[in-house]
């Protein structure tokens, strides 16, 4: 059995990878923390775990509990992780990191899309960014790896077959897309109060969201050309759940058919990505609790744009399902491992 630690485990991203987890046949979960309710146990923050998950919340920087584990998950805040993570590191221990400290590649972008600079730049060029899809051979050799977005996996899966075919315009992507309120995290912030956020739709982080270089980075390695998109994200008042609607151009003379085929060549024995065909169109109810990523499309004769739609759980395979998936490849087990 794998003695596996969650850093930051009370974090709704950090519930939810210790839910998966305690029911994973080959691991053993060995050591949590929490900085905000070290001391209590993990059943006492989370009720549902009664008789379940017992274990004693640790310190963040108690690092005997975490020497004594194989393999390490960070669910820290965007900031934090990059204090934690070499110490982890220097440890010998693989990391799994789900913030968004090591998944830009140019630590120049940091200060302007996180606010502040990086202070480890010698560990991005070692890091390895986990999406599964399309990662799988250099995510088996990882030490340290960078766990997806969530907003940028639900776009990624759904437009990197059609770049790398090269049957839409590169310059014309627009993405439109909507969030659950889990995903900004347990701390409470005003914009997320119940009363602020309940019968209420809003757009947020208007041309300044954090996920657009990582999108844009990624979309350019697969295209193999620099790219940059319209990405403006939404609040949706759900606790979870994220649906992307993408608008695309599509190139002279592809239809319904050479997309489908297209999607099909990609994904046909992919695990954890589903195609839906008409008359179904992915719903964020078909994908809750789940590590699916549901994609469908529609072509509009009438414009010429290919409308290509996708939803994911945001806390799943938008973070921790996919934590878990990546920690499987890099184990060698079967990436369904405790995931369905």
């Amino acid at each position: 059995m794998l003695k596996v630690a969650v850093v930051g485990a009370t974090g709704y991203t950090g519930r939810e990878l210790v839910q998966i987890l305690a029911r994973h046949p080959r691991v053993r979960l060995c050591c949590l923390t929490s900085e905000s309710f070290a001391g209590q146990r993990f059943a006492q923050v989370y009720p549902q775990f009664r008789s379940l998950v017992e274990l004693p919340l640790a310190k963040l920087y108690e690092m005997e509990a975490l020497a004594a584990c194989d393999f390490i998950f960070s669910a820290l805040p965007h900031g934090l992780s990059m204090e934690m993570v070499p110490k982890l590191l220097a440890m010998g221990k693989p990391v799994v990191d789900l913030s968004g400290d090591f998944r830009l590649k140019d630590e120049t972008l940091y200060p302007q899309w996180y606010g502040y600079a990086h202070s480890c730049q010698e560990l991005l060029a070692r890091s390895v960014y986990g999406l599964p899809e399309y990662q799988r051979e250099i995510i088996q050799e990882a030490q340290l790896l960078a766990n997806p977005g969530c907003y940028p996996t639900s776009v990624l899966l759904p437009l990197g077959p059609l770049l790398r075919e090269g049957v839409i315009d590169p310059d014309e992507i627009i993405i439109d897309a909507k969030s659950g309120v889990s995903g900004a995290g347990r701390a409470p912030k005003l914009p997320f109060h119940f009363p602020e956020c309940t019968e209420n739709f809003k757009a947020y982080k208007v041309a300044e969201h954090q996920h657009t270089p990582e999108i844009e980075q990624e979309l350019t390695r697969m295209s193999g050309r620099s790219l940059t998109v319209t990405f403006t994200a939404h609040l949706v008042p759900m606790v979870r759940g994220i649906l992307s609607t993408i608008y695309l151009r599509a190139a002279s003379g592809v239809g319904e058919r050479e997309v489908w085929a297209i999607y099909e060549k990609y994904y046909g024995d992919e695990p954890f990505i589903r195609l839906l065909h008409p008359p179904e169109l992915p719903e964020t109810k078909f994908v809750s609790g789940s590590n699916f990523c549901d994609i469908s499309f529609r072509l509009d004769r009438r414009t010429g744009r290919l409308i290509v739609i996708s939803a994911i759980d945001n806390l799943v395979k938008g973070a921790a399902g996919q934590a878990v998936q990546n920690m499987n490849i890099m184990r060698g087990w079967p990436e369904e491992t405790g995931l369905k």
